[in-house]
């Protein structure tokens, strides 16, 4: 049976040919996307792990040996051209002093080593801008082992001991931390075990259900036509056990030919999919790994679902060898497959006000409701397609939508299988693009092309002692090509920080003259009370807005020490950086300077991993599912070419049978686009309540037209099937059949 299974599926025409190749393909996609979830999750882990060292020294003391010499230790953020830049100065204290991964030794004082990416911008970029920042040469490069990502701008400065113990944040480290952040309570840089268990959950939870649906659409390719063939088996006295190893040899066939050409794809496009910033970096190709777990589910479960799918799908063959011929309607779908998707709504409204106090209780609580209401869709999508056939019989004025609304109504849950992809991929995309929109509204975007974000912050704060006075600003610093004026901030002798009107720092007005877009003084007040900034936590209106008076004279306000300094730019990266450079080098061992967009950086860098994360999921989900509707109709059609070609035989022209066909499939479309939108909206808003105590703001033109584009798409690959009826309707087709 095996080999007659064999033959049936590989040397019985071009229609099985045809059949094998389609399957084939729509699961290459399948098993490619979910190899690329999966290494994508693993590549998440493996830029994580990166990180962990730099953790040492910010963690307290760690577990494991320690060396016999500790080193000191000081890591500080700098930013070149707006990216963030990692430094870290060391000092080693004897021969037997631990060593960072990615370099051979610690750096002696007047050495450092640059990441690639680090290496390239200090030989593009002017010395003023970048290089002057680092005293010394550099001896090597840091490798990959260090570095997070292909793009990580890090670099590694020797001292000797006198000098960095001498600085203000400096520690002793006696081991380099290798514990992965994930699982790590107390490390402060990398991704945490709630963000990596956010990424697994989302993304599995996301295009797991898509893929399913993908991979049950191609196994069904055809099943009507190789009903009849296995009923006709039957009989000529075949058993039902010999009929399933056919069947199950067919599917299996062409499963294993799909699963392994979506391994070849996906090592095709690794390249190209490392170049994602998923997490807002670039991944490293090896780092879209996969596991030999992982390979051998996904080869041995594929075919083995297809096998599932395809013994499923004969059940009626197996009750009786007539029991294609004496198909009758199936029952209408009723109203009671709306419990499901209720359900889930219920659970995540049940969760507002009531939001569990765990990551894991509250991954869980959520995940669980989405997947439900996906669940439910699917099961209501049904129901919802029988309405909608209803309405189109009863509204018809021609022939076209007449026959379209019965043939609907006559099997609904056959209609509502070719867009059930598409109804995921859009409920999909509205959570996530609410999700997203909210966010950035209610926290703010991060600032930038205004005048506060072009200027440069360099801060003194109490902890690192008295602020220095103001003729220790350089004076070449105002002479910098774009810079446009230098403010010193000086400190507020009066220490008052539980009076809600008491501000740290003061301005003198005859400074605060030269850049009026920063504020203005109360007219014939000399002083003016500010904060280190100007701006306090946040000013989202670039007006200038009027500072309180402060009660002391501008000459008694220039004898206080300064608590920072604000260095007015055009806002070119090389202004800023070339100011940045001559702060760093009058101020070593205070915070490196930073614009309020560099800042925010953190939160930028947030809020990019969320909208990647988003992006994956969206395009993924929509490209599943435009695979599954191109399958789905394509199968359709071919099941149903004996009775359009007998409409066809009758003078039915094949134009109306075009409409019939674009208004079957146009109609449970548009149907269900309608529901998974609203549901992809109702999902987010429970989740920001119970979340986040947001409310749902409306998504931007960018998400219309993403959903329009989706539906343009889906149309046209409905319409791209219509030319295959001329082919498959005419009167041979009939004589054949």
């Amino acid at each position: 049976m095996i080999r007659f299974g064999l033959r049936l599926a590989l040397a019985t025409g071009r229609e099985a040919i045809v059949r094998l190749v389609i399957i084939s393909a729509a699961m290459a996609v399948g098993v490619g996307l979910l190899l690329a979830t999966i290494a994508g999750i693993h590549a998440v882990g493996s830029q994580n792990q990166r990180y962990a060292w730099l953790n040492s020294g910010l963690v307290g003391e760690t577990a494991g040996p320690k060396a016999a010499d500790p080193m000191w230790w000081l890591l500080r953020d700098d930013y070149t051209r707006g990216a963030r830049m990692a430094r870290l100065d060391v000092a080693s204290t004897g021969p037997d002093a631990p060593v960072p991964p990615g370099i051979p030794r610690l750096p002696g004082p007047g050495e450092f080593y640059a990441s690639p990416a680090l290496s390239e911008r200090l030989r593009t970029t002017t010395a003023a801008e970048l290089g002057d920042r680092f005293p010394g040469r550099e001896i090597g490069t840091i490798g990959g082992a260090a570095l997070p990502s292909p793009d990580s701008l890090m670099i590694i400065i020797g001292h000797s001991p006198d000098e960095l113990s001498q600085q203000p944040d400096a520690v002793q480290v006696s081991s380099i931390l290798t514990t992965d952040p994930a699982d790590c309570s107390r490390c402060v840089i990398g991704i945490g075990a709630n963000g990596i268990s956010l990424v697994l959950s989302v993304v599995a939870g996301a295009l797991l259900v898509p893929l399913l649906i993908l991979m049950g659409t191609a196994t069904r390719l055809a099943a009507a036509r190789r009903e009849q063939r296995f009923a006709a088996m039957r009989l000529v006295g075949a058993t039902p056990r010999q009929i399933s190893v056919i069947s199950a040899v067919e599917s299996t066939v062409s499963a294993v030919a799909g699963t392994i050409a979506g391994i070849g794809v996906f090592f095709a496009l690794r390249p190209a999919l490392a170049a994602i910033p998923f997490t807002g970096e670039r991944f490293f190709a090896g780092d879209l790994s996969l596991g030999l777990v992982d390979v051998v589910l996904v080869v041995l479960g594929v075919p083995l679902g297809a096998a599932v799918v395809a013994r499923l799908a004969l059940r009626r063959v197996q009750i009786s060898p007539l029991g294609v011929t004496r198909r009758v309607t199936p029952r209408p779908p009723r109203a009671w497959r709306l419990v499901v998707l209720a359900a889930g709504i219920v659970e995540m409204g049940y969760f507002v006000g009531h939001r569990p106090e765990t990551t894991n209780g509250q991954i869980m609580a959520y995940m669980c409701g989405f997947v439900l209401i996906m669940i439910g869709l699917v099961a209501a999508g049904p129901w919802l397609t029988l309405v909608g056939s209803r309405v189109l019989a009863g509204r018809a004025r021609h022939a076209a939508a007449l026959i379209a609304g019965r043939r609907l109504a006559d099997n609904p849950q056959a209609g509502f299988r070719a867009v059930s992809g598409v109804m995921l991929a859009l409920f999909v995309t509205s959570v996530a693009t609410g999700v997203i929109t909210t966010i950035v509204a209610e926290r703010g975007s991060p600032r930038s092309g205004s005048v506060m974000s072009s200027a440069l912050t360099q801060t003194f704060w109490s902890e690192e002692g008295e602020g220095p006075p103001a003729s220790a600003i350089p004076p070449g610093l105002a002479s910098v090509p774009g810079v446009q004026s230098v403010h010193p901030i000086y400190a507020n002798p009066k220490h008052e920080p539980s009076d809600p009107n008491w501000y740290p720092g003061m301005i003198v007005c005859a400074d605060l003259v030269r850049t009026p877009e920063f504020g203005r003084c109360p007219d014939g007040v000399e002083v003016a009370a500010t904060w280190p900034n100007l701006m306090g936590p946040r000013r989202d209106s670039d007006e200038a807005p009027v500072l309180p008076a402060a009660p002391m004279a501008a000459a008694a306000a220039r004898q206080q020490p300064l608590l920072s300094v604000i260095v007015a730019t055009d806002g070119s990266s090389a202004a800023i950086d070339q100011a940045r450079t001559v702060l760093e080098a009058a101020f070593p061992d205070r915070r490196f300077p930073a614009t309020v967009s560099e800042f925010e950086s953190d939160f930028r860098q947030t809020l990019v991993q969320w909208q990647r994360l988003a992006d994956v999921v969206i395009i993924g989900s929509l490209a599943i599912a435009g695979c599954s509707l191109a399958v789905s109709v394509a199968g359709g059609l071919t099941e149903r070419k004996r009775p359009f070609s007998m409409l066809r035989l009758t003078g039915v022209p094949l134009g109306l049978l075009r409409r019939v066909v674009a208004l079957e499939s146009a109609v449970p479309l548009l149907f269900v686009a309608v529901l998974a939108i609203g549901m992809g909206f109702v999902a987010a808003q429970l989740f920001l309540t119970s979340q986040m105590d947001y409310t749902l703001h409306a998504p931007g033109a960018a998400y219309y037209v993403a959903v329009a584009a989706g539906l343009i798409a889906s149309l046209a690959i409905i319409a791209s099937t219509l030319p295959l009826l001329r082919r498959i309707t005419g009167p041979e087709t009939a004589r054949n059949e």
